[in-house]
């Protein structure tokens, strides 16, 4: 029993007690208010509810009594074998070794589906990471918000919601103006201006630029900046996109900036829009020959100016703009991945969120991801000045990075050491939980070269002790990735798969599957088989969701 059957069933027997003392009561019961958990110490059972504690103030009972009442309710459930009150209003229950070991046939069948739920179904959520300037390489802080963004959108996929992770390409104003000029420097053999971009990969794209377009030298000079820059631009975007596609990492929406500034069919830009649409909210005030937003209506510390005193538009005009293409486009909720020198971010967006007419508290998040380091990393070659993610994943390879960066809260800063991401041990997490996986597949092998194919399983032989711990850990799945996705934490998936490959490997090591010598084969080593092929199954699906591969040998 799967524990989604056992909450229905469980919130069966509470909905018929409770509606004896107040009907309405019951008509709100919803499978949450079960509230099942794997109690810590296994001698409690393999689950446990407090939802005695939880309802009985609500229909003037004493949680101990009404924990009392559901002890023969729940019992009369099948597949349960025992059922316990203990202290103020505990339920403990015991399930049948066949209950508890059907989920082992169950997870197999389901393959690929196991984990993913409902939880977040009907939601359309637009994700922003990453969003780097097309100015240079993408660097160490980047790689952090990949590996999380990725794994995030993976999380939230599985629960059901409807995801679009996007790239918010920073291709306006003076940044990509200072890196046409750097390249164009460098194609001309100018010297660097003090604002210029350094690094290696400025020359090579200054040397490229020249040999594929020779007239730079002799166009006037604000066209020959405008070529270079968008030559620059081009190329350097595609090396972002292709590094992001090597660390695993998909976008399903580009979105540049130059499309907030491109003048509409209506004579007006999407920016000078925005301004209007915010105007409309009632939110919009002139002081001083300036446009502003009163954004202190919502938090935020100050107001902030749309458009200055002289009509140019400041960047919290294209976040504006920015935040109603998204609304435009269909969104009800948006996720900002934003970096650790964005703190300032949180109140703006949040009060622009209010300023367009939304719930701030509802329909937008802002996330921060505090700062990563690695002990001996070298800055690049070719930037000079950072430490590229093309370097990082060269050096640890996509899966350590991946799983190294996905295994620990965003806002906790981070320094991640090589020589342990490297080592082929038990002391090294993705190695740990990658070889949990590869030694399902080598079980697999021995036991079907010994005979053993599952075919004769038998769920209720399935009781030993690490058997019992090992279908609990298998058990917990669907209910770490909902968790991970309403808490945008996906590093608790991380976490969870230690938890599984440790129970596995405990398994391993006190269970045979493949009879020794000559005895011959039995259902217990069949129903075994189909444990340990239940086990990969879920270390695979949690491993994808991390972005991460799950090799069979190692």
């Amino acid at each position: 029993m799967n524990p989604h059957l056992l909450a229905a069933s469980l919130l069966a027997a509470v909905t018929t007690a409770v509606e004896r003392r107040d009907a309405a009561v019951a008509a709100g019961l919803t499978v949450d208010d079960i509230a099942l958990e794997r109690p810590r110490n296994r001698d409690h059972g393999d689950w446990a509810t407090s939802v005695a504690l939880k309802l009985a103030g609500r229909i003037g009972l004493a949680p101990r009594a009404l924990a009392d009442e559901l002890v023969d309710a729940f019992g009369a459930i099948d597949g349960v074998a025992s059922v316990e009150a203990a202290g103020p209003g505990f339920l403990n229950i015991r399930l049948e070794a066949g209950a508890a070991g059907a989920l082992a046939a169950a997870i197999v069948d389901a393959g690929e589906a196991y984990g993913r739920n409902e939880a977040l179904a009907g939601q359309s959520i637009n994700l922003e990471f990453v969003s780097a300037n097309p100015t240079g390489p993408l660097h160490i802080g980047h790689t952090r918000w990949a590996a999380l963004g990725d794994s995030l959108a993976r999380v939230l996929r599985a629960s059901g919601a409807a995801i679009t992770s996007e790239f918010y390409i920073n291709d306006a104003g003076a940044q990509v103006d200072a890196f046409g000029e750097s390249v164009l420097a460098a194609a001309l053999g100018e010297p660097a201006s003090e604002n210029a971009y350094p690094g290696q990969y400025i020359a090579d794209l200054g040397a490229r630029a020249i040999a594929e377009r020779p007239e730079l030298a002799d166009l006037p000079r604000a066209e020959a900046v405008e070529l270079a820059r968008e030559l620059a631009y081009g190329w350097q975007l595609a090396e972002i996109r292709e590094s992001l596609e090597r660390f695993n990492v998909h976008f399903d929406v580009w979105f540049s900036e130059r499309e907030l500034h491109a003048v509409g069919a209506d004579g007006r830009s999407a920016i000078e829009a925005a301004v209007d649409r915010l105007r409309a909210q009632g939110h919009v005030f002139d002081e001083n020959d300036a446009i502003w937003v009163r954004t202190t209506d919502f938090g935020d510390d100050k107001d902030r100016v749309i458009r200055r005193g002289n009509g140019v538009y400041t960047y919290f005009a294209a976040d504006a703009a920015y935040y109603l293409s998204k609304k435009d486009r269909g969104f009800a909720h948006t996720i900002y991945l934003l970096g650790a020198d964005h703190h300032g971010y949180v109140h703006r967006l949040k009060a622009l969120a209010g300023a367009a007419g939304d719930d701030p508290e509802r329909d937008i998040e802002v996330l921060i991801g505090q700062l990563v380091s690695i002990n001996g990393a070298r800055l690049s070659k070719r930037a000079g000045n950072i430490i590229e993610l093309n370097d990082l994943r060269e050096w640890l390879g996509t899966d350590a990075l991946r799983y190294s960066l996905a295994r620990y809260p965003a806002d906790s800063p981070l320094t991640l050491d090589p020589e342990l991401l490297q080592k082929r041990t038990n002391d090294n997490p993705v190695f740990y939980v990658q070889y949990a996986h590869a030694r399902t597949h080598q079980v697999a092998r021995n036991a079907a070269a010994a005979g053993v194919d599952g075919s004769a399983f038998a769920a209720e032989l399935l009781t030993d002790e690490t058997e019992s711990v090992l279908l609990g850990a298998l058990a917990e799945f669907p209910r770490i990735v909902a968790q991970a996705a309403a808490l945008r934490e996906p590093h608790r998936v991380a976490r969870y798969l230690e938890e599984l490959a440790a129970a596995f490997h405990r398994w391993y090591d006190t269970c045979r599957v493949a009879p020794q010598g000559d005895d011959p084969v039995e259902p217990v080593h069949h129903s075994r088989r189909v444990l340990g092929d239940a086990t990969g199954q879920v270390l695979r699906n949690g491993l994808g969701l991390l972005g991460v591969s799950a090799p069979e040998r190692m």
